[in-house]
């Protein structure tokens, strides 16, 4: 079973302050996950972790990271805007289909542009002009497999270039005067195993030493991304961020060491791994309904968690009340005009009664930041669970003057 970071009486006294539903966040837990990840990496004296603000684009939670030494990853003008209103000076930019503002707004800060096509070597050039600085994404095409088990299928991906596009273009890219290069890669989403990222960098190690053969460009830095996942299933074993990143110096010293290559900085993009499990999505038991099935119905809905809906994504839920109660088969649901709003499909539950409180687990990255305003639902706060044992609300409740914030004026009267 999967055990929440917070108890059901420190719960209960939250509740009564802030009315559900609400993602709850975990700062000891935040600041442990980046310690461990720097530690692991320490190895490599320019190590990065650029967080990807698209997984929880909150303030209060970005401050932390960027207190535990964290820059981030943005893909979007808005999220530009963010991290340097936060003051961040480590910023990665990994768009793709990009306009051309949002390529000169990331050189007016000094962002890091990552960039994702081939053909967008001469669009920056022509619109924003090229940075001392220029990192390409990679994909290799095919299949993604460890051993006989397939992880992904980069080939449908939309995301990079093909290898000699990428050889092309870091040619192109000397020729134009470019200063320092990096390579970045996301081959997999969400891999618990241990596995993945040491082979990733293998890969692209053994790319970073045919690239310096072939065009005479010397990497600066590799940008290993995301794509350490956490084990949403309570069967699921965690990945071990000590074990990999001993991994990924293994291959280090394998592969880059012997070809004078020693120098390259290590990246990585770890919002999910960094994030899901620190955060939860609390609501309350509003009703039961018995028909074909046992439905248990919550006030959250998929407005406030996507991925179950989306992705027909398992998150693992906690009857935080009642959690001996006696075992039963039921969906828990949210209130959306959708079948697919649903947190749970017949799964076993301790029994879930009106006015109960739920935790849904790991919902920290990629829970708040998918939420929407269908059926006008409205998006919940945010709340930080700190480690001094009180919360702090870091984002307050969508209201309805929110919602009809850009409708007045347009035919629609106050």
């Amino acid at each position: 079973m999967k055990v929440p970071f917070i108890s059901a009486s420190e719960l209960e006294t939250i509740t009564a302050q802030f009315p559900t539903p609400f993602h709850l966040y975990d700062e000891k837990g935040i600041r442990e996950k980046a310690r461990a990840l720097n530690k692991a990496f320490a190895w490599n004296k320019g190590f990065k972790e650029y967080f990807a603000v698209k997984a929880t684009p909150t303030p209060a939670i970005l401050k932390i990271l960027q207190e535990e030494n964290c820059g981030v990853d943005c893909a979007t003008e808005v999220e530009l805007l963010m991290s340097r209103k936060l003051g961040f000076t480590d910023i990665m930019f990994s768009s793709n289909n990009t306009p051309a503002r949002e390529y000169a707004y990331a050189r007016e800060i000094g962002a890091t542009i990552n960039l994702d096509a081939y053909e967008m070597i001469a669009f920056l050039k022509e619109t924003a002009g090229l940075p001392e600085t220029v990192s390409l994404r990679y994909n290799p095409g095919g299949v993604f497999a460890l051993g006989t088990e397939i992880m992904d299928n980069p080939e449908e991906s939309k995301f990079g270039m093909t290898h000699d596009q990428l050889i092309q273009g870091f040619k192109d890219l000397e020729a134009y005067g470019v200063k320092e290069f990096g390579i970045h890669s996301f081959l997999a989403s969400n891999t618990v195993t241990n596995d993945y990222y040491p082979e990733l960098a293998r890969q692209l190690f053994t790319l970073a030493v045919e690239i310096k053969e072939k065009t005479g460009v010397e990497l600066s830095f590799i940008n290993l991304s995301g794509g350490i996942g956490v084990n949403y299933r309570p069967e699921e074993v965690a990945n071990d961020i000590a074990i990999i990143g001993k991994g990924v110096h293994e291959v280090f010293d394998e592969v880059l060491i012997p070809a004078g290559l020693g120098h390259i900085k290590i990246f990585t993009e770890l919002g999910r791994f960094m994030l899901a499990p620190h955060g939860l999505l609390v609501t309350k038991v509003l009703h039961r309904k018995k028909t074909y099935r046992d439905y248990v119905g919550v006030d959250a809905s998929a407005v406030n968690l996507l991925r179950p809906a989306m992705y027909g994504s398992y998150h693992h839920i906690t009857n935080m009340t009642n959690p001996n109660g006696k075992i039963e088969v039921v969906d828990v649901v949210g209130s959306l005009c959708e079948n697919n709003d649903k947190f749970a499909k017949q799964r076993g539950l301790p029994e879930a009664r009106v006015g109960d409180t739920l935790v849904i687990h790991d919902t920290g990255a990629h829970g708040f930041s998918m939420g929407y305003q269908y059926n006008a639902r409205l998006r919940s706060a945010e709340i930080l669970y700190q480690e001094n044992g009180t919360a702090r609300l870091i984002r307050r409740a969508e209201r309805p003057d929110d919602y009809f914030a850009t409708l007045y004026g347009f035919d629609f009267e106050k």
